[in-house]
């Protein structure tokens, strides 16, 4: 796996922050649903970015976690500090 893609972010949110109904109701399309609507709140957000840096080695910095509202940002945040850094995940 070069790089994180929506259903491994989803799985990730879903182990650090308990399976919320709301993701699965949306189905495919919770990319662009804003995080709080889908019941996560920011320590699941700073959980999923401590998982994302151990198994993908990219380390987001705070002010980015904090402006990341949806799955989609998240992903992109994390694809942009892995291919600046030419960075591989460890699996």
């Amino acid at each position: 796996m070069s790089e994180l893609t929506l259903p491994v972010l989803i799985d990730i949110m879903r182990e650090c922050a308990g399976e919320d109904e709301a993701v699965a109701a949306e189905g495919g399309d919770v990319g662009d649903v804003e995080l709080e609507y889908l019941g996560y709140d920011s320590l699941a957000l700073m959980e999923a970015a401590s998982r994302v840096k151990r198994e993908f080695g990219a380390e987001l910095p705070d002010d980015t976690l904090a402006e990341i509202r949806t799955l989609n940002q998240f992903v992109t945040a994390v694809n942009e500090t892995l291919a600046s850094a030419g960075t591989r995940p460890s699996h």
